[in-house]
């Protein structure tokens, strides 16, 4: 694929949401989104420190920070019991802790340490939000939805941890935790397949993530040192437009999960 062909395909992405949380597989389907959205603001703002897709990092970041917000709101509005809005009043702070990371000051090396603190909170805490959704609904649907919206936030973490490698910000840690993700992914992946209740339309959708899994997975292969020497700026914004990718099919794909029927 060339790569104006991914420049295109990573633009396209619409991370659409409803006005409101229409029921549980969307509640879990947005609290999922959550998670994902915690590390795609931290790669944008590593991405800006890189000056690495300038103009997009930028669109994503300030998208993603926008889209956060709305759905919080959504999600507090939705909770079902006084657990889960308690999750998610919780995540309100550290959520405005977070954003004082992002927005604060301009991005740099002295503020990565800060960021990549302020968004393990916010992602431990959506992750918590999305699994008390998930046991709401109590089916297997749910959890589907859950594994297919976690392959998202399993995207940009692994490109923001190659970020942070490079940067050499605790890299030996960002090293271990892209090959943990990178064996979760594709974990799911085979999960997602086996499922019975993927339908065709589903399992195009995870035909096409394989493909762009191909190319993001190659993209982080060239981080070799986890020093800036061992990246170019070629391999840096090659990391970032193949997980804009990536993201925007399994975005499709947990979707298409969330608009079946409960069983």
């Amino acid at each position: 694929m060339k790569r104006r062909d991914l420049l295109i395909l990573s633009t396209a992405l619409p991370l659409l949401a409803q006005a409101q949380v229409s029921d549980l597989s969307d509640a879990i389907n947005k609290a999922g989104r959550q998670r994902m959205l915690s590390q795609r603001m931290a790669k944008a703002w590593f991405a800006l420190l890189h000056k690495t897709e300038v103009r997009s990092a930028q669109d994503v970041l300030d998208k993603s920070m926008a889209l956060f917000d709305r759905q919080l709101v959504e999600l507090k509005a939705f909770a079902p019991s006084s657990e889960i809005l308690k999750t998610y009043t919780g995540l309100d702070a550290a959520w405005s802790e977070y954003k004082t990371a992002l927005v604060g000051a301009s991005p740099s090396k002295t503020g990565a340490a800060a960021v990549l603190k302020a968004d393990a909170l916010v992602l431990a805490l959506a992750h918590q939000g999305t699994l008390q959704y998930e046991a709401a609904m109590g089916r297997p649907l749910g959890k589907l939805v859950n594994i297919a919206g976690r392959q998202r936030m399993l995207s940009q973490r692994m490109a923001k941890f190659y970020y942070a490698a490079v940067l050499s910000v605790d890299a030996s840690t960002a090293v271990a935790e892209i090959a943990k993700a990178r064996s979760e992914f594709t974990s799911a992946m085979t999960t997602l397949r086996g499922a019975p209740e993927a339908t065709p339309r589903i399992r195009d959708e995870l035909n096409l993530a394989d493909g762009q899994w191909i190319f993001f997975d190659q993209a982080l292969d060239r981080l070799q040192s986890g020093t800036a020497a061992a990246a170019t700026a070629k391999s840096l914004s090659d990391v970032f437009v193949t997980s804009e990718n990536l993201l925007s099919v399994m975005d499709r794909a947990t979707n298409l999960y969330a608009s079946l029927k409960s069983s």
